[in-house]
């Protein structure tokens, strides 16, 4: 498999070229590295560069390309100052530009620039965090795709980068808020709430979207507290059932239910952890009882509403209770219309209901949405539509 190095080349260029006079501070004695459109292996001989055929673009998308893939280049500074002076604007050029990428979904791209603005500049924490942010991103759309390896790692990568972030000086409040719903989704509720305390004490609130965040993070520290989310026997119970260990997860959520048990997220804990050991009707009353304490899709911690919604719909599928669990799918699908894990789930409860053709319509628009999708590729292939 190729690697994005294989297409770069270096060149001595003698001085007295042409191109030198292009290059500030021009150094004969350094080579610098040359982007082709493909490997030099695969270029004919009159394709194959030299330093009279040289364009300063071809060097600036070598150098780039230097920073994403090799930071550590003994000739990184020298290359630095030649893109600095060059293209003075292409930091800001090129954030907005990894940005567009990225909400289009095209994160490989995206993660390149941004490690190439990395390389351009080490030093700047807004670049690292645009990369938490990507990290994060990415790895809510592995999740959704069934690559929860890929999830995992991106997970981990977003980790690090908030972790450099964090302890910025001077500070970055945006940092400690994107930081703070990272761990959020973690279900680690005792780092959230620190993180965005920390949020709360830096940030000035000063503009529109500041406002904003701060009533957002001031409510979620709020019901960290008052439900004692940040009690270890919650997250301890949490990681048990990440680790497949469902029958100690449920010892470690009963004794947090004793001292707590009006608390929704306990009750999807406990459903969670007992759909797994395919105890339906457990579940499925656990669940219940969960919806029964959220009261519907504004009920606070980033609601879970669409997740106890789909898991509740899994029981009820196993149980035999289709209408109802086709019942609880669309109305979470009613609160986050492209979600492909409901949309997937749909597929498969009409195929459990003999609806061969609605089924595969379902998998198809998961496919549009994500074309990485394993299941719906693996369910429209057993279906003989792939």
């Amino acid at each position: 498999m190729s690697h994005p190095l294989d297409s770069v080349v270096y060149i001595s260029v003698p001085e007295g070229a042409e191109i030198s006079a292009a290059i500030p501070s021009f150094d004969p004695s350094i080579p610098l590295p040359v982007q082709l459109s493909a490997p030099m292996d695969n270029l004919r001989p009159e394709e194959r560069p030299d330093s009279s055929t040289l364009r300063p673009e071809m060097i600036l998308a070598g150098i780039l390309t230097v920073f994403a893939y090799d930071p550590e280049n003994a000739h990184a500074e020298y290359y630095r100052t030649i893109i600095k002076t060059l293209h003075p604007d292409i930091a800001g050029e090129m954030t907005e530009a990894a940005i567009m990428k990225a909400r289009n979904g095209d994160y490989d791209l995206a993660e390149e620039i941004f490690m190439s603005l990395k390389g351009l500049d080490p030093e700047n924490m807004r670049t690292a965090l645009n990369l938490a942010l990507l990290n994060d991103e990415r790895a809510d759309s592995f999740r959704n795709a069934g690559l929860d390896e890929d999830a995992e790692a991106c997970d981990a990568r977003a980790f690090d980068y908030y972790r450099t972030v964090l302890n910025a000086e001077p500070p970055l409040s945006d940092a400690f808020f994107n930081a703070g719903f990272f761990h959020l989704k973690q279900k680690n509720y005792r780092k959230a709430k620190e993180t965005l305390v920390t949020y709360l004490k830096l940030e000035n609130g000063e503009d529109a979207t500041a406002k904003v965040r701060l009533e957002k993070a001031k409510k979620i520290v709020e019901e960290i507290s008052s439900r004692d989310l940040d009690d270890d026997l919650f997250k301890s119970a949490y990681d048990f059932i990440t680790l497949g260990e469902e029958e100690r997860a449920l010892e470690q959520i009963r004794l947090f239910m004793e001292h707590h048990p009006k608390v929704w997220n306990a009750w999807f804990l406990l459903g969670w952890a007992l759909r797994r050991l395919e105890r339906w009707e457990d579940a499925k009353a656990a669940f219940t009882q969960a919806l029964e304490l959220g009261k519907g899709p504004n009920s606070g911690i980033e609601s879970g509403y669409v997740d106890i919604c789909n898991e509740l719909s899994i029981c009820l599928m196993e149980l035999g209770e289709f209408a109802q669990s086709r019942a609880w799918l669309v109305s979470a699908l009613e609160q986050e219309s492209e979600n492909t894990k409901i949309i997937s789930n749909l597929g498969t409860l009409a195929l459990r209901e003999g609806k061969r053709e609605e089924a595969v319509s379902f998998f198809r628009t998961v496919l549009e949405f994500d074309p990485r999708d394993q299941l719906a590729r693996a369910m429209l292939r057993d279906l003989g539509e792939e």
